[in-house]
This record gives C-alpha cells, structure tokens and sequence, in this order.
C-alpha cells in the first residue's frame, strides 16, 4: 500500500484531515515541527509520526512517502522547500493554499518536477478545488470563451490560519490574467458580482485561480474578487485568534462562489457553486484528492485539480453543487 503524509497534521485543517483519512484505512504518516503535539495526535490515530522542518533537509524526511500532503500554512514559508524536497525524493506534492504566488511558484517548479516523475498539485482543498471545476464547467457553457470573472464569498469567522495567510495574498498585490499573462493591476475597481441572491460588491484580490483557471480553461482573460460577510476578515493580533470555528459555526456558514464567462461574441453565462462550509469542506477534499494520487490518478509536472481529475471533482464532495444561473 502506498503511503501519503499530511504535514502540519496538528493544525486545525490538517488534524481533520489526518482524522478523516484514517477513517478510510489510508497509510498515513503524519508530520510537522511540533513532537509533543504529533505523538499525542499519532497515539490517537494509531500511526507512525515524524518530525522535521520545512526546510532544505526536508527531503531526508520523506523516505518512503509517496504523496506528501502540505497544511502547514503560511504556505510562503513551507511550500518551497517542501516542492523542492518531493521533487528530490520522488514524491508527489499536494497543498490547500490560496496564496498565489505558491501557485506561481508550482509553475516555475513544473519543468524540474516532470523531469524528476513528480506531480506539483496545489489547492486541493477549498482553495481551488470549488472555483476550478467552476471555472470548467462554466467555460463550457460558452463558444469561445474569452474572459472569466470569479468571486468567492467568504461567510462567517476565519481560522487563525487563513487569517495570516491572508496577509501574503493581500501582500501579492492585484493581479489579473491578461491575454494570458498575469499583470499588476492595482487600480482595479470594486465590480457587481451575483451569487445568486442579487448583485453585491466584490473587491478584487488575487487568488491562486489566476493561475489555476488559465490552465484548467485556456481562458487567457480572468479577474479574481471576493465578497466578505460577518466578521471573516479579522483584526488585531492575529496570533490570539482561536484555531478556526467551531463544529456550529461551520454548520452555520455555507460556502459559494460565482463564476461568469463572456465569449468572443460577446454572450455571457454565470454558475454558482455551493458547498459545505469551506473549513469542512478542504479536509474532505484534501484527502479525496490525495487517495486518488495514491491509487495512480497522477500527471507529472504542475498540475490543477479540475485539469487532472475532471470538471465533476467539486461535486464528488456531498453537499455540493453548481447551479446555472
């Protein structure tokens, strides 16, 4: 049986992953930098555990591991050398990030990682398995599809986690793709967004769908925007924000984005996505995708999850689905 590894297993996200993928017999290792934290977790789950750092020895770590499953955010620090070292060891990386330039940098690792026989997957968690097949499925839609506008709607409290995260893609700057290149746009204005409930203001940032998108679609023109409820984006100390929302607040806080294509002749269409809440969401998918990695669903290289396993990826989650406005 071939072994997968979640590393930063003892976070919020990736204890539920590590959680949900014992659940499904899987061989896991789970990893990170924090011994006492992983052995108590370890002793739970009944599995081998490692400890090392995200850092240039980290290749040392990975003997034996097929598909190394990255939730040690932010991901600026760890994906890097985690790549690095799956590319010298031979093992397949996967990641939940939304940081774009981890994406950006997947890219750039793409031609080493087919050359070693590894696969550079990151966002499979809610960041971008949602939006991506979104994207697909809505591109289709369309001959010709010229332009792509996708929101994300972000409901209810962020974990402590996403919260600095948030920091490097706010630190990326605005970017949009244009004719197939990603250009600094920083007077990009607020646009009118529907999810389905009525246009909305949605302010634009730059997610990993900016490269995501453009691979999955080949739409050479996308605009990312995200549209904030409640209290998601937190202030202050972010170091002093719980872990993530509890079991009801997830329940509580249903997860969309919206996506719309213009074609070439100008004609529009616009679907909406729905899923549980996306912090209940990305262990599921998380996990779903790398059980499909270890059972030999793989392409070498960069890779995005609607590219390499289908538009109905998103959907495979329960409780999700896509609906044509």
């Amino acid at each position: 049986m071939k072994t997968l590894m979640i590393y930063g297993a003892t976070g919020y996200t990736g204890r539920m992953a590590a959680e949900h993928a014992k659940a499904l017999g899987l061989d896991l290792v789970i990893a990170g930098r924090n011994a006492t934290a992983l052995a108590a977790l370890a002793a739970q789950l009944d599995v081998a555990y490692r400890v090392f750092s995200a850092d240039e020895h980290a290749a040392a770590s990975l003997t034996g591991i097929d598909v190394l499953l990255n939730f040690a955010g932010p991901f600026v620090h760890t994906a890097q050398p985690l790549m690095r070292a799956c590319i010298a060891s031979g093992t397949d990386y996967l990641d939940i990030t939304a940081e774009i330039n981890v994406y950006r940098l997947a890219e750039q690792l793409g031609v080493d990682a087919r050359e070693a026989g590894v696969m550079l997957l990151p966002g499979v968690g809610w960041d971008v398995v949602p939006t991506d097949s979104l994207a697909m499925h809505v591109a289709r839609r369309v001959q010709q599809p010229h332009a792509l506008r996708i929101a994300l709607q972000v409901p209810g409290a962020m974990s402590r986690g996403s919260a600095m995260s948030v920091g490097e893609i706010i630190g990326a700057g605005v970017l949009a793709r244009i004719d197939g290149h990603l250009v600094a746009t920083p007077d990009a204005p607020p646009q009118q967004l529907d999810f389905g409930d009525g246009p909305v203001l949605c302010a634009p940032l730059s997610f990993g769908d900016l490269v995501t998108a453009w691979h999955s679609t080949g739409v050479a023109n996308i605009a990312m925007f995200v549209h904030i409820t409640g209290e998601a984006f937190p202030d202050g100390d972010l170091s002093q924000l719980p872990d993530g929302p509890s079991q009801a607040q997830r329940d509580a806080h249903r997860a969309r984005a919206v996506a719309e294509v213009t074609a070439a002749d100008g004609s529009v269409a616009r679907s909406v996505i729905e899923t549980v809440n996306g912090y209940s969401y990305t262990p599921l998918a998380a996990v779903e995708a790398a059980r499909r990695v270890l059972g030999g669903e793989r392409r070498v290289g960069f890779a995005t999850p609607a590219g390499l396993f289908g538009v109905g990826f998103a959907q495979t989650i329960a409780g999700t689905r896509i609906i044509d406005l």
